[in-house]
């Protein structure tokens, strides 16, 4: 196992959870239950399987298409979600009572 990559993907990912909306969602879980331990272990088996399901299925689309075309799928959604964020939303008429 290369220890480096482990220890960079879970600093990685470490970071990019903090103040992530299931921590929040856990939070509120433990602290206004009677429970807190089965909220933890509910929680961290729910991240566990989601990042499971996301290698998995990675793992199966960089098998069926070339890293190129994956890099420019991705940078076209990338690029896409940026002009949606730039882009002004028109103004939605006023509901009428």
């Amino acid at each position: 196992m290369d220890w480096h990559l482990f220890g960079l993907s879970f600093i990685t990912v470490f970071l990019a959870e903090i103040g992530d909306k299931s921590q929040v969602a856990a939070i509120a879980l433990g602290g206004s239950s009677k429970s807190p331990r089965a909220v933890f272990f509910g929680t961290i088996a729910a991240l566990i399987l989601a990042s499971f399901l996301g290698v998995i299925a990675g793992g199966g689309v960089s098998q069926l298409l070339p890293a190129r075309i994956l890099k420019a799928i991705a940078a076209i959604g990338f690029a896409l979600m940026a002009l949606r964020l730039l882009w002004p939303e028109k103004d939605l008429p006023e509901e009428v009572e």
